[in-house]
């Protein structure tokens, strides 16, 4: 194309035409046009957490969470790069209206790699879990597939939120998270070295807390110290949401906007997503920042607009909208979904076969909101569990909702759905009991209805109204498939004591009924694992805003859970011989073919129990003998 790549280069002659006003302008996530100088208006603000999300039509995949439990990053990489073709055909059609709105331009602000440290963290199923390496390659994989391998960057992917961020959301906007050095660098800020040495993410957004007395996004030990200089970061950075103005207005470092601009600016946040660098100007004039740093940062911010593309005739503006939601997107959408679906326990019930009639109860059932989770597109079609069920099943279906999702009694004019779930219950030969939580009930600041706690949850439990039907359910004598649906832990024991099967369903996307039933029917097998641990308790667990990894995830846990990290059946009969501790035999004894996740563990040291070093997705045919090897450094 005769492009010309010096990025930086022509970053650097167009802002040097640019006034002190109008570079402080540019800094802004809503910056606008400099028309004298052919620069239209561009708005950074752009989601696609797991799809294009707030944009309209588009493919939902599952949750990251689910998607972690695939353990596949392949097939990840795949989503990743057919959500980034959905993000340019949008951007294509969206740019021939002149200028690009908010959630409408091409840098996204994904993946979410935080340590999923507490189940009480109600983002926590934004992130690839608890483990830092699995967040680590899943991670890169994501990036690369957003970004893409040609001249220009088909997007930019930005890792958030930097860092030592897992809660609470109730006090993010003030909150000081202490963490010791261990850990900082064991936990917190393991997954952001491994991006950027593997995947050379485009951003990096700073968390709205403080860390050991610093606000993030003007941290000099967080942002110059550490992530310019250890860990080489070459892109830009943008702060969370009115983060800056945290600075003087919630955490009280500074005393005004033009101070926390400053300070954020210094230390290295480009790009304010907020109101706060409408102040630079007058943090230029009283001293307080210099004209040079501020150019440098627009410098940064173009650099990376002409990588993308933006004034150029790139290869990706011939993407065609007919990508958004094609019938390949929705085939690899089914194909993650049902990769996302963990087989906790089976006694043989599943996969069902022969019966006759089946019921489908629980406030899950038929809810769109479980398949969505949280910053989503709007999909054109979607499949819920109870539909997917009766789309499959060649028996008689019938469905109960049992209760509402939370509240224990329903008023007395409403719909009282317990006896009806009942009734479907002693008709059935087997029972389906679709539960637990919805995004509702776990979400970020502000999205979620539980407002004391901010989004966080206060315990692992069902809610009361689900425990009571379930116990019912239990007192039918029917052989019960329970199906806990969330992006988090819920302590399941009575469930693994007294059901014939039980599945954990992430919030799947789209196609999670569909995939439900493949699962269920036994279309395929089952291969996910829990890229997080369910615990039975928290009691002997730190307080949710103690940062310390003590008795916290699998690699530090010292209790019994439930189901731990990593755990996951197949219908398949696999046995792992390990010769040494790089190299395993992987025998498919019968049952059937199935796609199976070989993990490698190492013993920790000091309080660490062990941690996870390598994994390898794999298709095994019954029968088969296969042999696994992992390099030397896996890690």
């Amino acid at each position: 194309m005769g492009i010309d790549q010096d990025f930086k280069g022509r970053a650097r002659r167009l802002v040097a035409q640019m006034t002190l006003a109008e570079k402080t302008a540019q800094l802004k996530h809503d910056a606008p046009a400099i028309k004298r100088l052919g620069i239209p208006a561009y708005n950074w603000w752009n989601e696609c957490l797991h799809g294009v999300a707030r944009s309209g039509a588009a493919t939902v995949f599952p949750q990251p969470i689910g998607m972690a439990a695939s353990f596949d990053e392949a097939l990840l990489h795949d989503v990743a790069e057919a959500v980034s073709d959905e993000a340019r055909a949008k951007y294509n059609e969206y740019k021939t209206m002149g200028e690009t709105l908010i959630y409408q331009g091409l840098t996204f602000w994904s993946p979410n790699i935080n340590i999923f440290r507490d189940p009480r963290w109600g983002r926590g199923h934004e992130t690839f879990g608890e483990d830092p390496y699995l967040t680590g390659v899943m991670g890169t994989a994501f990036i690369k597939g957003l970004q893409g391998e040609g001249v220009h960057r088909k997007l930019d992917a930005t890792i958030k939120h930097y860092a030592v961020h897992s809660g609470p959301e109730l006090e993010r906007h003030s909150f000081d998270a202490r963490v010791n050095e261990q850990d900082l660098y064991e936990t917190y800020l393991w997954a952001f070295k491994y991006c950027i040495d593997h995947a050379d993410p485009s951003a990096v957004m700073g968390a709205y807390n403080r860390v050991n007395g610093e606000p993030c996004c003007g941290s000099k030990r967080l942002l110059g110290d550490i992530l310019y200089g250890e860990f080489g970061f070459d892109g830009y950075v943008v702060s969370d949401c009115g983060a800056v103005c945290d600075m003087n207005r919630h955490h009280q470092v500074t005393q005004n906007e033009a101070e926390s601009a400053a300070l954020a600016l210094n230390n290295g946040c480009q790009l304010n997503c907020g109101d706060a660098y409408l102040w630079l100007t007058a943090a230029v004039a009283s001293g307080l920042v210099s004209e040079e740093t501020v150019t440098k940062a627009v410098e940064k911010l173009f650099t990376a607009r002409f990588r993308l593309g933006m004034f150029d005739d790139c290869e990706y503006d011939r993407i065609p909208y007919s990508v958004v939601e094609c019938e390949q997107h929705t085939k690899l959408n089914r194909k993650m979904a049902r990769d996302s679906i963990v087989l906790l326990k089976n006694n043989g019930i599943l996969p069902l076969k022969g019966e006759r009639s089946i019921a489908v109860i629980g406030p899950n059932s038929d809810d769109k909101s479980v398949l969505l989770g949280n910053y989503y597109g709007t999909p054109s079609r979607y499949t819920t569990f109870l539909k997917g069920i009766k789309d499959q099943a060649n028996a008689e279906v019938f469905y109960a909702r049992g209760c509402h999702i939370c509240e224990e009694k329903a008023k007395p004019w409403e719909e009282q759905p317990f006896n009806e779930a009942i009734l479907a219950a002693r008709r059935s030969d087997v029972v389906v009991l679709i539960m637990g939580l919805n995004p509702s009930m776990e979400g970020e600041e502000g999205d979620a209805y539980n407002g004391d706690a901010g989004g966080d949850r206060i315990d692992i439990e069902l809610p009361v109204s689900q425990k009571k039907l379930f116990e019912a359910v239990m007192g039918c004598g029917k052989p019960v498939i329970f199906v806990n649906v969330s992006g988090s832990c819920v302590n399941l024991s009575r469930q693994n004591e007294s059901c014939d099967a039980v599945l954990q369903c992430f919030y799947p996307g789209a196609e999670g009924g569909n995939a439900l039933a493949d699962i269920l029917f036994g279309n395929v097998s089952p291969s996910a694992r829990l890229p997080v641990t369910f615990y039975k308790t928290l009691k002997d667990m730190p307080d949710f805003k103690d940062y310390s990894m003590e008795n916290r995830t699998y690699r530090y846990y010292h209790g019994q859970p439930v189901y731990p990290f990593g755990h996951g059946l197949t219908y398949a009969d696999i046995q792992e011989k390990w010769i040494d501790s790089r190299t395993v035999k992987i025998e498919n004894r019968g049952g059937t073919d199935t796609f199976y996740s070989v993990l490698r563990f190492e013993p920790g040291a000091g309080r660490m129990v062990k941690t996870l070093t390598g994994f390898q997705k794999l298709f095994i045919r019954s029968g088969e003998t296969l042999t696994v090897s992992f390099p030397e450094e896996a890690v």
